[in-house]
């Protein structure tokens, strides 16, 4: 059974990495390609799929590695303890902290899943790793920046995407603590079979083990971030591939038809944000090309929904949570950010 297991996850990967080197070989030839006689066979939706797959994996990776590396300090230098230690007792106090941690660490949607999953493992509850999970692609310095340089004539943008994801983050972590207070454990078991090969250098070292070498702690280190790698780069693949095709086949002058509403004009740049599966420290110079065509509040739904929930990261969720957990994060986020924004945008602003 356990060979059965490891041949399908063997498979899994070497599917995901055939995909990959596929879209690459495309990618380096693409001119050898272009002045072939046989580009005109190739149909320009294709390409344009392979370019845009290309550039969604191409920008993420760089913030997966610094998620995974960051996973395996934590496995290897945090200890339960720690957390426990640093975390208020009370449930919905804890919360804060996550969000104001989420506002020094670039991580960006991706990156940060295998992070929260790591400090669930270590010991963070639940609901504190979701305010993390959902407030730090936003929050961090490089979004802000970015932002910032999108939107310098329109600082209502900035401002109203930072102080949104703050508190929704908290409102969204204290949601999800009532919906599984009676079951806070929502982490799949089977998420870490790939890890199976290396869980002896993974898992076995302790911080307090001071008698272990340096090149021994690095090692393991390594082992843990190329499982952890690995292991998220075949959703990440799969999630982007989606996202191409949706990119490359969706009507998009039928949404911006409907995008003049303030209602429909919110639920549509949602709708983009999650099919779109931007990085979010690059989605603020997209936001800005629509600004002729959207309101203010859709773009700041844009800006805050994107991060938090898109088409790439869905996969991640589903592969290292409960589907049941998954799905009510889901609704809590979509309504949430879609009646917060209703609610500054047009009683407040």
């Amino acid at each position: 059974m356990k060979n059965s297991n490891k041949g399908k996850i063997i498979g899994k990967d070497l599917l995901g990495l055939g995909l990959l080197f596929l879209f690459l070989i495309l990618f380096l030839f693409s001119e050898q390609v272009s002045n072939s006689e046989q580009i005109e066979s190739i149909p320009n939706a294709l390409i344009n799929v392979n370019t845009i797959f290309l550039s969604i994996v191409i920008e993420a990776i760089p913030f997966i590695l610094l998620g995974v590396f960051i996973s395996a300090l934590i496995q290897m230098y945090v200890s339960e303890e720690t957390i426990k230690r640093f975390l208020p007792k009370n449930a919905i106090v804890a919360l804060v902290p996550a969000a104001m941690l989420g506002a020094i660490i670039p991580l960006c949607e991706c990156a940060i899943v295998p992070v929260v999953r790591r400090l669930i493992k270590k010991g963070m509850p639940m609901h504190v790793g979701v305010v993390f999970l959902v407030a730090a692609p936003i929050l961090n310095p490089v979004v802000f920046a970015s932002t910032y340089f999108a939107f310098r004539n329109n600082p209502t943008i900035l401002y109203s995407r930072m102080g949104l994801a703050f508190v929704l983050s908290i409102i969204i972590g204290a949601i999800l603590y009532r919906l599984f207070k009676r079951s806070p454990n929502q982490l799949r078991h089977t998420a870490n079979m790939s890890l199976a090969s290396h869980h002896v250098h993974s898992e076995g070292i302790q911080p307090t083990q001071r008698n272990v070498s340096l090149f021994t702690r690095v090692r393991d280190m390594l082992y843990h971030a190329v499982d952890e790698f690995f292991m998220m780069g075949k959703y990440l693949i799969l999630g982007a591939f989606i996202a191409a095709l949706f990119q490359t086949f969706l009507d998009r002058s039928l949404l911006e038809t409907i995008g003049s509403n303030e209602y429909s004009s919110t639920l549509v740049m949602m709708v983009f944000a999650y099919l779109l599966s931007l990085c979010s420290e690059a989605d603020a110079f997209v936001a800005s090309s629509f600004g002729n065509q959207f309101t203010d509040q859709s773009l700041v739904a844009f800006l805050v929904y994107g991060p938090m929930l898109d088409l790439k990261n869905t996969f991640m969720l589903f592969a290292f949570f409960k589907a049941r957990f998954v799905i009510a994060f889901m609704i809590t986020v979509t309504f949430v950010v879609f009646f917060s924004i209703m609610i500054l945008f047009g009683w407040i602003l």
